[in-house]
Formats: C-alpha cells, structure tokens, sequence
C-alpha cells in the first residue's frame, strides 16, 4: 500500500507535466522550435522519473532535438546528423577541458578515504559524551557529528548510511522517538551539500561561470547557520517534550579510566590537575610511572599552552609597527599621477599649457641649452625647481617634511582595546575550563584530540587554503586527499583493499558527475538551438515582475523540483535556463547560487524521491518504516525553508566573507 501511494504520487506528477505542456501547446497561437523545447524540457523530466539513466536521458534527447533543430533549419538529413555530431563531440570536449572538474574527484577520494578510518565512530562516541547534558544530546552529537562529516567528506549517502549504522541503534536504545531520529540523521547528513568543499557548489560554479572560491567562502556561513537551527530545534524539542529525547541516565554518561589513574586514586568528578600534581610529588604514584603522569599533566594543560602561544602571537601582530620607508637609496619622487605635484621630478605640461615649474623645455629662441637662473635672493626655490641640495653634494638630501629619522620611529605601539578585550574573555574561558575539568572530562578531551581535532585541522587547512587564495580548489583538493591518506595511516586503517575501494568508488562517482555535465551540455546546446531559452526569457520578462518576485517564483519552482529530481538534475538542467535571466533582474550570481545550495536541501529530505530516507531505510532496523522516515523529515524541511528566508532577509549571511576577502 505504501508503495502503491507512492507510485500514484509519481503518476499524478507526470500526469500534471504532461496536461500542462499540452495546455501550453492548445494555448499558443503558433507552435514553433521554442515551443518544441519546452516539450524536451518536460519529457526529460517524465523519462528520469520513470527512472531513466539521467546523463544518457540527457544526452540522448539532446542529440535527437539538435538534429531536429538542425534539420528544421534548412540542413539536410547528413549535414544535419553532421552538425549534431560535431556538437556533441565539442560539448563533450569543453567538459573534459574544464579545470574546475578536477576537484570533484580529488574531494570525493578524500572523502571516501576519512570514511574508511574508522574515524566517524570514535567522534560521534566523543562527542555523545561531551555533550551528555544538553538535552537530547545522542540527536545533538548526530548532527554535530553529520556536520564534520559532511565537511571532510560531502558525500550525502556515505554520512548517512554511516551515521544510520552508528547513530540510530544508541538513539532508539535510549528510548529517542523514531521520526526525530531519522530526520536528525537524514537532515544532518544532507549538510554535505551546502558546507564546503561541497561537489554541488563546484557544479553550480561551473554551470553558472561563478568562482568555486567565493562560492565556498559564501556557502560557509549559511551551512552552520542551518547546522545551528537543527541544533536549536532539537534541543527545544527534548526539552518541551522530553519524551521524544529522554536524557542520558548515569550509567550511559560513564566514562571509563585508564587503570594508571585508578591507581593514583582519580574517580570521574575529581579534579584532574591538582591530582596530578600531587601524585608526581607524592607517595602514591610507585606503581605509576611519572612520565605517563607527566603525559597526562602535559595533556590538560595543552590548552593553557595553546592560549599562551596564541595570545603571545597576536600581541606581536596587535603591537607590531610598520617599518618605514627606507629613504636611504634612490626612490620615486613626488606623485606621477598628478601633472601639478609640488616638489619632484613632474609630468611635463602639455604643449598647450604653461609650465608650472620643474624641469621644462628650454625655450627654442635662446637654441641650445640655457643657462640655469639664478637662485632666489629670499631663499626660496620655485615650486619644484630642482635644486642644489644643502647638504654636502655627494650626498642625497632627506625629503622635506621628514620630521624624524627612521631610527627614531617607536618599535611597537600599545595593544588595542579589543585585544584586551579577546583575551579577557578567553582567560576566563580557560578558567572555567580548568575549574570544571574533572578526570572524566580529561578522558572525554582525549577522545576528542584522536577523533575531532585531527579531522579539525584537516579540514581548516583545506578550506582556509582555498578561502584566503593560498590555492585553488584543485590544488586545496589534491592536499585534503593526501591528509586522508595520513588520517588512515595514522589509525592503521591504510591497505591496499581500502585503498582498492576508495579508487572505485571515486571513479564511479566521478564519471557519473562528469557524464551529467556532457549530457547537461549537449541538452542545453540543443534546448538554445531550438530557441527554448529565448521562449522563457520572453515569457518571464513578459510577466514584469520585480527582481523579489523573480527570486520567490524561482526558489518555489526550484523547491518543488526537489521533490521529484535530484540535486544534480536540477543544476544540470535547469540553472542554463535561470541563470541567463539574473543579470536582466539585477541578481548577483554569487547569492542566488547561495539560495539554490540551500534550496537544494530539499531535493534529499522532499518525497518521493529523497534519497537520504532510502539510504536510511537500508540500515534501519525492520520496525523503522519509510513513512516515520517521511514524518521526520517534514520539520527539517521546514527549517530549510526558515534557513532560506533568512539568508535572503539578510543577504551578508553568505556575502559577508567574499565580500571581506576579494572585494
């Protein structure tokens, strides 16, 4: 019955499709090749639903309406299958000599290769402990965990078929409600597509001719403000109803000691670093060695050391002089960029104005060269004449206006207020930090050093490389897929098998991508042939609407295409026809690039077609049925779309960054 309900969704669909495009063809006074591509639109759109390969949907349709198109235009049935040939061969060129596209591969191995290091289990169990007391904390780990995840990896069916392994089983064990456990791990794992270095934004930029870079600089913001509305949303939900999400019971919050510990005496809430102390200096620590003791000192006090260094560092920059200008050699003197500068070598004046001093043309009546004039008797030069200098001769003079030397420039200036300021605040921080710092919590911050920060650093070398242009995306890629490769060494998981299965997937993910970019080229070659985009650029700027109104009714169609097609097919297809129409509306592409990312949560949490719950679905336990995934997705869906009004109320959200960094 469920799948009946499911499949007469899919037909009415269809059915709709259909009765529209014939209405819009009983309507128009004329049919023509514009109208003909708009009824290719519509069976791409009914052949992928009736789960037709998409790239060779593409491709095929493609080639049958260029060759149409080709052959209404006057060509005969060989020039035009020769012409539909060459097209098809030049599309698929352009593509394959994109250097944008090979990122995709490289970010999608290093994905592949984090998810094989056993790295995910061991973050979700550090992080379900950290955050034991926030309520409903197992769902709040899930969609920390998802975010990191869907950071390292972007690969939405990898984090959650993973974190439905890891995550699920705990969640339903603790007494958590099914639909809010399922759309916890669905919606967390589609972060993947928003948060960089996310594969859709390398698509979009390569669709709509925007720099990945400022995409993903743009997408930052907007991924952790929808990261931070789930959080809310669960936390709020186990609170006013903590039925849903009960809390964590003693015995869950446990976390086990080292057997060195137990043997100085340590239990779960005493304080970590006087025992320490005590027990280095004491009696009681000769059955434990005192360099592990100092190991574990040095670990808690990791963070003070790490608060020392960066406070130290940015006291240096904070107080830091620019030296000066060194006036010792020769320079440039006065301003070239004005024919008027008082003192220095100027532009000669043009031949219809007079000189204003300087060095000028002798005058052509006395021939040759003139003798120099003589010095004014007061002491004063002319305005830039070029004098004598005062000092000895050989020497070069000091600039005027040269107030002091540059020995005599102070060496550092005081700190600034707000950097008071920042380091008041993180020492307090770090006080809190200590006075709360028990062993159990010491455990809890060794779990996150092997599990999070390693992750951590990863990934902020790869995005901050590519943020502040220190590389481009490939090169940015090429390095996270190395720091994959160190993650795996580093927790034993790197063999030849992992490494086998990493390349294969890599490969089929990646020839999947590339194949919907030719196919996506050879349709919209052939949709323009056909005069398709000009039909709906007449029809949208026939409607007068204002760029607002433009910016909702695409953002309502793009939502309701996520329900029956994918992500991709939606970039694929549809953004050649939007995006032609954001200059004649004044809409950057940056930030309608932003709303779609956003929009796009939808094509993987929207029925009937949402991946995500499938994916789910496949590693749930048999009790879990579709529908209770269906419904758990329903208020995350409803987030995306509070998300998306706020990003476009508050258009900084996402343009903030690049505006701060390339503008």
């Amino acid at each position: 019955m469920k799948l009946r309900k499911e499949l007469w969704f899919g037909l009415s669909l269809m059915g709709v499709i259909v009765a529209g495009v014939l209405y819009m063809l009983a309507s128009a006074p004329e049919i023509t090749n514009g109208h003909i591509g708009l009824v290719m639109l519509a069976l791409v759109v009914v052949a992928i639903m009736l789960g037709f390969p998409t790239a060779f949907t593409l491709m095929g349709m493609g080639m049958l309406f260029a060759y149409f198109a080709y052959h209404s235009g006057g060509q005969t049935a060989s020039g035009a299958m020769t012409q539909t040939l060459d097209l098809m061969v030049q599309r698929a060129f352009s593509v394959m000599a994109s250097d944008v596209l090979i990122a995709i591969p490289l970010f999608v191995f290093m994905g592949y290769l984090v998810e094989r290091a056993n790295l995910i289990s061991k973050l979700f169990h550090s992080l379900h402990l950290a955050l034991a007391r926030v309520p409903g904390s197992l769902a709040v780990a899930t969609l920390v965990t998802c975010a990191i995840f869907a950071t390292a990896t972007g690969i939405v069916g990898a984090v959650v078929t993973l974190m439905g392994l890891l995550a699920l089983p705990p969640m339903l064990r603790a007494g958590y409600d099914v639909r809010m456990s399922a759309g916890a791990i669905t919606a967390g794992g589609c972060l993947g597509i928003l948060i960089p270095p996310s594969v859709l934004l390398i698509v979009y930029g390569a669709t709509a001719g925007v720099s990945v870079v400022q995409l993903y600089a743009g997408a930052f913001f907007p991924g952790v403000m929808l990261a931070g509305l789930y959080i809310v949303y669960v936390i709020i939900l186990a609170k006013v109803k903590p039925k849903l999400a009960p809390p964590l019971t003693a015995e869950q919050r446990l976390v086990p000691l080292p057997p060195q510990l137990l043997a100085i005496g340590a239990i779960g809430e005493r304080h970590a670093v006087p025992a320490l102390l005590s027990a280095i200096k004491g009696r009681r620590n000769a059955s434990v060695p005192v360099r592990y003791l100092l190991q574990q000192l040095f670990v808690a006090l990791l963070p003070l050391l790490l608060f020392v260094v960066v406070g130290v560092m940015s006291y240096r920059t904070a107080t830091s002089v620019d030296a000066a200008p060194d006036d010792s050699g020769l320079q440039q003197i006065g301003d070239l960029s004005s024919k008027r500068a008082t003192g220095g070598l100027s532009e000669p004046p043009s031949a219809d104005e007079p000189a204003q001093g300087g060095l000028s043309e002798p005058p052509s009546s006395d021939g040759g060269l003139a003798e120099p004039p003589a010095e004014p008797s007061d002491g004063a030069s002319a305005a830039g004449a070029v004098q004598e200098p005062p000092a000895a001769p050989a020497a070069l003079a000091e600039p005027p206006g040269a107030s002091a030397s540059a020995a005599e420039l102070p060496s550092s200036k005081p700190a600034p207020v707000g950097y008071w300021v920042g380091l008041a605040i993180g020492a307090l921080a770090l006080l809190v930090y200590y006075a709360l710092l028990s062993f159990s919590r010491l455990e809890i911050f060794k779990m996150l050093l092997a599990s999070f920060f390693p992750l951590l650093i990863m990934i902020l070398a790869v995005l901050g490389s590519i943020v502040f242009g220190l590389a481009t995306p490939t090169e940015a890629a090429a390095v996270g897929a190395l720091g994959g490769f160190v993650l795996a060494a580093a927790y034993r998981q790197l063999n030849l098998t992992m490494v086998k299965e990493s390349v294969y997937l890599t490969a089929k993910t990646s020839a999947m991508v590339c194949w919907l970019f030719v196919g996506s080229a050879i349709f919209s070659a052939a949709f323009a042939l056909l005069g398709g985009q000009a039909l709906v650029e007449h029809w949208v700027l026939g409607m007068d609407l204002t760029p607002v109104q433009f910016l909702v009714l695409s953002q309502i169609i793009i939502f309701v295409l996520g329900w029956p097609l994918e992500w991709t097919e939606i970039i694929v297809i549809f953004m050649p026809i939007f995006v032609p129409l954001l200059p004649k509306f004044g809409v950057d592409p940056l930030f309608f690039g932003l709303l779609v990312a956003l929009n796009l949560q939808t094509a993987f949490l929207s029925p009937p077609v949402a991946m995500s719950a499938f994916y789910l679905k496949g590693v749930a336990p048999k009790h879990v049925t579709l529908n209770q995934i269906f419904a758990g997705m329903l208020p995350f869906m409803g987030i995306q779309v509070i998300a998306i009004i706020l990003l476009y109320i508050f258009p900084q959200i996402g343009l903030w960054l690049p505006q701060l960094l390339y503008k």
